[in-house]
């Protein structure tokens, strides 16, 4: 039957009943109909298929999986192609579990470095979130597995997240926190997305038209089915209503009987319910008609997970002590070397098949001696276990100390609320790098993390959440089988009040303020000129890159028009290497008050020594505009803006400049408080605003330069043309000034 016919033959409770779940995990099933109910199962960077009763928050076993690193790593890999190939083994490992739908990607913004839940998401930057996880959806959904893309929206802390309201002006959401959702809808179509738990300027996600209908569907073109968070819906009907479609997990039939009553009630047309149940079944049906026996190869996944972190950590110093040469006589410190730490805790916590750590990866194939240094157990220094690390360091050529943050720091259900590490950690570093100068800190962490002790040790890898083969992946970095080449998809602040949302996180009671708007990240940094521990898009390699020959593919640019931006980029130095090429958009028309730079595109090249290689990146609209909350519109302003491509967004090596003309340009309408200096600098009422400041200013000379610095022009150019008047003369009345806007707002064709 199809979808129509099935609808047809549903009763009002079998169609009330389709939208909330059978149980924790399960769709629910229509037998008389032959209709099966389906699995969705936890993600988004393993497989969290629990073998027995639920428990959402990762307490009970599950299914054995390969864990592979976390978005918090994945992201610095810059990498797509790598996101697609991990996300096709994820749909493998679904489709071997009769599991339809993999819950994830999680592509929320990293306002704070504090958010419990910061090791599941990608980046403080949205177009690096997106890119990132369409790619991740494409992966596993090329498998005829679907995704869950989640949490929609601006869900960017734990404390108190099923109740808080984020306040949020339009533009913000619109260029911060909607951009990567809307990214990976329009370019990986994710068969499923999943609504927050959080209130958006005082209404649930779970029940917001404008989030759900207006804006994913009407403008994104979204076609598959909204669905809950678990726990968040609210209020039942209002969320059909507003195209919310499926409540996870069962509400134990309370909510069906809300909607079969509403319906009776007349408070719900049942066609809403019936397309809210046909938009479902499209989905369930794609799986059940595409699924098939599937056996996963758990060798070659792991294998796959190794790479992948290889391919992500950061290489953020290094003064000579990496690469490691296999004949020196390496100590491994830290208790983490030998049981690492490699994934987050809570609802996306994975039962690995197997854990790798690089004491076991490195013993056998290299010189390598330990001491645990700290306990796994407790924060506190252990003088008898530091004393052992650094007689053992002592002992060494180089010394590799493990550290980082331990589970109980960071983890869905709770923020953080500083940026240390473990006091054990840190007193173990500063000993063993007082001890022995050739020390390199390797950092398994989620999160950024101070690190009081940067300027004592020779190099710093992070390795951030690295999967269950971090440990062979950290091996093969440090004893150069590979250079790193991952870059920082967030920056590291120097302290944690530097963080623009400080005053403003997680909040008071129920009520979380945005007030940084779209100063998120390096976008604050940077406007600022604020010195950071490592900046946004940062990491070494153990080869240098040369840039060069920046080539835009236009001088002017309309608002249907690209910019196809091609570089050169050449490896100069001894060792293979990959360099992750930024490209960043400054607006300088000084229409919005806009970050100093934004991140609107990026490549990863392959680059054997000697070898250059081009690099083309296409720029379109979007990349130049800001969102105009007064015309509800992406606008990119006339005037010239600048095109900046580096390694970092505080290194960059090409510039070049573009000028945008929009002849389509929002009708505006002139009137007394426009000032003198607004109507000069719009080259359609310039004339007029220059000969009205000329008769203002008869000696007045525009074109020399010292004129620019005269206080009484700057007066003049901020006067509103109500007070004009009083400078012109009395012959300038209000008849002569209603001609003057009369005729300005002709030239402006209003």
């Amino acid at each position: 039957m199809t979808v129509k016919e099935i609808i047809s033959q549903l009763t009002l409770e079998e169609k009330a009943g389709l939208c909330s779940g059978e149980d924790f995990w399960h769709l629910k099933s229509v037998q008389r109909l032959g209709l099966p109910g389906v699995m969705v199962c936890d993600g988004p960077h393993g497989l969290r298929k629990q073998a027995s009763e639920a428990d959402h928050l990762g307490l009970k076993l599950s299914v054995p999986a390969v864990c592979f690193p976390a978005a918090s790593a994945t992201a610095c890999s810059f990498d797509t192609a790598l996101l697609e190939e991990m996300g096709a083994a994820l749909g493998q490992m679904c489709q071997a579990e009769d599991v339809s739908v993999l819950l994830g990607p999680a592509v929320n913004i990293k306002r704070s470095p504090l958010c419990g839940r910061n090791f599941e998401y990608f980046s403080e930057d949205p177009c690096l979130a997106g890119e990132m996880a369409a790619a991740h959806i494409r992966g596993v959904q090329s498998q005829n597995v679907g995704t869950s893309l989640k949490h929609f929206a601006a869900n960017n802390q734990e404390y108190r997240r099923m109740t808080s309201s984020s306040q949020v002006d339009e533009r913000t959401l619109r260029e911060i926190y909607f951009p990567a959702f809307e990214r990976a809808v329009k370019k990986a179509q994710p068969w499923t997305v999943m609504c927050s738990y959080n209130r958006i300027n005082g209404e649930f996600a779970s029940e917001n038209k404008w989030l759900l209908t207006d804006v994913l569907r009407d403008e994104w073109g979204f076609e598959g089915y909204a669905m809950t968070d678990w726990g968040a819906c609210n209020d039942r009907v209002k969320g059909l209503k507003a195209g919310l479609e499926l409540e996870m997990p069962a509400s134990g039939g309370v909510n069906d009987r809300e909607i079969v009553r509403a319906v009776r009630e007349g408070r719900l047309d049942e066609a809403v319910l019936d397309r809210a149940v046909e938009r479902i079944l499209n989905i369930t049906l794609r799986y059940l008609q595409n699924h098939k026996p599937t056996v996963c190869d758990l060798d070659a996944q792991n294998q796959l997970a190794r790479k992948v972190a290889r391919e992500s950590m950061v290489l953020l110093k290094n003064q000579g002590a990496l690469p490691i040469a296999k004949e020196q006589k390496v100590a491994f410190i830290g208790a983490f070397a030998k049981t690492p730490r490699y994934q987050g805790g809570g609802s996306s916590h994975i039962n690995a098949t197997k854990v790798t750590g690089a004491l076991e990866a490195a013993q056998g194939r290299f010189n390598v001696t330990y001491a645990p240094g700290y306990s796994l157990e407790g924060e506190t220094p252990d003088p008898a276990l530091i004393a052992q690390a650094v007689s053992v360091a002592k002992a060494a050529d180089v010394a590799v100390v493990f550290a980082g943050l331990p589970d109980a720091f960071e983890s869905e259900g709770y923020d953080r609320t500083h940026m240390r590490m473990p006091q054990s950690h840190n007193a173990l570093i500063e000993a063993v790098a007082a001890a022995q100068p050739n020390t390199v800190v390797v950092l398994y962490n989620g999160s950024p993390v101070e690190t009081p002790w940067i300027d004592q040790v020779n190099a710093l890898l992070e390795g951030y959440l690295g999967g269950q083969a971090v440990g062979a992946a950290t091996v093969d970095l440090l004893f150069g089988d590979c250079s790193p080449c991952g870059k920082l998809a967030e920056t590291f602040p120097l302290r944690l009040e530097d963080n623009p949302s400080y005053l403003n996180f997680p909040g008071v009671k129920d009520t979380v303020e945005y007030r940084e708007g779209v100063f998120v990240g390096y976008r604050y940094y940077d406007s600022k000129k604020m010195p950071v521990r490592f900046p946004f898009g940062f990491g070494l390699s153990y080869t240098q890159f040369a840039y060069s020959d920046l080539c835009l593919s236009a001088d002017t640019l309309g608002p249907d028009d690209t910019l196809t931006c091609r570089l050169k980029v050449k490896n100069t130095g001894s060792r293979p290497g990959k360099e992750i090429v930024q490209l960043y958009v400054r607006d300088c028309t000084g229409a919005a008050l806009r970050p100093d730079k934004e991140l609107r595109g990026f490549a990863k090249v392959t680059l054997q020594p000697g070898e250059e290689k081009e690099v083309t990146l296409t720029l379109d609209m979007r990349a130049f505009a800001f969102y105009d909350v007064e015309s509800h519109a992406w606008r990119a302003a006339d005037g010239t803006f600048e095109i900046l491509v580096g390694a970092s967004s505080r290194d960059i090596r090409l510039t070049g400049q573009v000028r945008f003309q929009n002849p389509a340009q929002a009708p505006v309408q002139v009137h007394e408080n426009w000032t003198v200096g607004d109507l000069l600098a719009d080259p359609r009422t310039g004339p007029a605003a220059k000969k009205l400041l000329g008769q203002m200013m008869p000696d007045l000379d525009l074109e020399d330069e010292k004129a620019k610095d005269d206080m009484m022009l700057h007066v003049m150019l901020n006067l509103p043309l109500r007070s004009v008047r009083s400078f012109v003369g009395a012959d300038f009345d209000n008849d002569r000034l209603r001609g003057l806007i009369d005729k300005m707002n002709a030239a402006l064709g209003g």
